[in-house]
């Protein structure tokens, strides 16, 4: 099994290209892949899969039928090897894996997901800019930490956040274990964020991705609290500090555009689990 690891702003990831989609990619391998004593180590697995071929062998659902058009799929799944919609890290990874294994040009082009077809330019500085689409309200609810309960927005960035402001260093927030949601409001789980601004125009941030546990960083999650810390209706600019690293969102009425790092350090090949 060939694989390359990646991270963006340290958020890293499995990379297995499959162009054909024959591999049997069981929760279980997914998790002893992601592994960080017993496998390679990482927040999840990228498949690197044709459209053609995936849609050959599971439907699409609906929110990515735009992605149909794709060439390239990536296949997101979380370490605990559950399906997710939609990673702004990875599908920067993903594309950086493309052009550097010479799948793409680079420049700008659409990366197929389960959030639909995402816009990614390779820009000359290194950089990656995903076009993240629209960002959608999912309503206010509560999150409980080790010792407190905070209320937050849920944000819809194709997957869903509860991004809870706070007013202190959000290192000073217990995320040991998986925050407790409201299951009823969030029935199929969701990313938990802690947040603040810093300085104008600046935020920082820790999460707790669900099926991941707590991450150096998160693309959506940043997209998340820049949408929570922006007024409805108004465009801004934001600089994202995570443990990892910076990423910048600019929002404007077209939706959200995340920029940021992204590197391939190791490719090899991995036993089959």
């Amino acid at each position: 099994m060939r694989f390359a690891k990646g991270h963006g702003t340290e958020n890293d990831f499995v990379i297995l290209p499959d162009a054909e989609g024959v591999l049997d990619l069981t929760p279980e391998t997914v998790a002893a892949l992601c592994d960080r004593r017993a496998g390679i180590g990482g927040d999840g697995v990228l498949r690197v899969v044709r459209t053609a071929a995936l849609k050959e062998a599971e439907p699409l659902p609906e929110s990515a039928r735009s992605a149909e058009r794709c060439e390239w799929f990536m296949d997101y799944r979380n370490a605990d090897g559950s399906v997710a919609e939609m990673c702004g890290n990875g599908v920067r990874v993903f594309a950086r894996y493309l052009v550097e294994s010479g799948l793409s040009e680079a420049g700008s082009f659409d990366v197929g997901t389960r959030a639909g077809a995402k816009r990614v330019t390779v820009e000359a500085d290194g950089q990656i800019t995903v076009d993240m689409g629209p960002v959608g309200s999912l309503g206010d609810g509560w999150a409980e930490f080790a010792r407190e309960r905070l209320t937050g927005r849920g944000i819809s960035v194709g997957n869903p956040h509860l991004a809870c402001l706070v007013d202190r260093p959000v290192a000073d927030v217990d995320l040991t274990a998986q925050p407790r949601v409201d299951p009823g409001r969030f029935p199929d789980g969701v990313n938990v964020e802690v947040f603040r601004e810093v300085a104008p125009g600046t935020l920082e941030m820790r999460v707790y991705e669900r099926g991941s546990g707590e991450t150096r960083s998160c693309g959506t999650g940043i997209v998340a609290v820049a949408a929570a810390a922006t007024p409805p209706g108004e465009g801004a600019t934001w600089r994202v500090l995570v443990p990892g690293g910076e990423c910048t969102v600019f929002l404007d009425a077209d939706g959200a555009r995340l920029r940021g790092p992204a590197v391939i350090v190791a490719e090899g090949e991995a036993r089959p689990v």
